[in-house]
């Protein structure tokens, strides 16, 4: 299938490692005009140098804490309009419920969940004014079977389900779509902290690899985690022509962890 993203100006949010930075990999190499995001300007200056390598073609960045709309504000600044916009940025980490306060409860809405909506407001209009746009929430399997050790963060998950249906009727019929990406377990660098801290830090990593997906994940069809250019393979397609025609879905990338037959 080829797929030519020449012309169209992407934003990955939370970009600068991990799925994001595959995605926003995967949407450069397809031809797009890339925006990596993250809140440490160094970094991001260093991924899209770094990006600019591998993909051939010119990455840009902007640094700006999407969590507050002050942040945003800054970014809306310097990038007014985008053609595709995906909302990856995200936080995470085990902590039994009956222990989250009220401020970690808002921490991980404000991050996880508010983000993307402050972004879809500002981009969307202009998305539908053109007649083609594409928006993409990053959920999680979580969204679905909520891990007993991070309640609070599958809550979030679950609340993008409900925000990307929502903004997919709010454009109905403009030529805009809008879906989820419901990632499985990935193999990133925060998950591969988050496995120490369940599994131990004395084992090697593959051996503690099939631990963990064995006693946490053991639901999962492939038995292992999956890479984040797997996640970005799904995401370079749905900000294509070629996915003209799905929207409002929540499409899976895990691994059939999600022991259900219908999306």
């Amino acid at each position: 299938m080829d797929i030519d993203l020449s012309g169209r100006t992407a934003l990955v949010s939370g970009s600068t490692q991990g799925i994001g930075r595959a995605i926003a990999l995967g949407l450069a190499r397809a031809g797009a005009s890339v925006v990596v995001n993250g809140r440490n300007a160094e970094r991001v200056e260093a991924t899209a140098r770094e990006l600019t390598e591998e993909a051939g073609r010119e990455v840009r960045g902007v640094a700006a804490d999407l969590a507050s709309a002050d942040g945003a504000a800054r970014l809306f600044e310097e990038l007014p309009d985008v053609d595709i916009l995906v909302n990856n940025l995200g936080i995470f980490g085990a902590q039994p419920v009956l222990e989250v306060d009220d401020e970690e409860w808002r921490r991980y809405f404000e991050v996880n969940v508010l983000s993307g909506i402050r972004l879809a407001r500002r981009y969307l209009p202009g998305m539908t004014e053109r007649g083609w746009g594409r928006v993409q929430f990053i959920a999680s399997d979580s969204a679905v079977v909520i891990p007993a050790e991070m309640v609070h963060y599958g809550m979030t998950k679950t609340a993008l389900l409900a925000v990307s249906r929502g903004h997919a009727k709010a454009v109905a019929g403009t030529g805009v779509t809008v879906n989820t990406v419901v990632a499985g377990p990935t193999h990133t660098e925060g998950v591969e902290n988050f496995v120490a801290e369940l599994v131990g830090t004395d084992l090697p990593w593959e051996q503690a690899q099939r631990r963990f997906m064995a006693e946490y994940r053991p639901n999962s069809l492939v038995q292992r985690l999956i890479e984040p250019e797997e996640i970005a393979n799904m995401v370079v397609y749905l900000s294509s022509e070629h996915a003209s025609a799905t929207t409002g879905g929540a499409l899976r990338v895990d691994g059939g962890y999600v022991d259900a037959i219908l999306p």
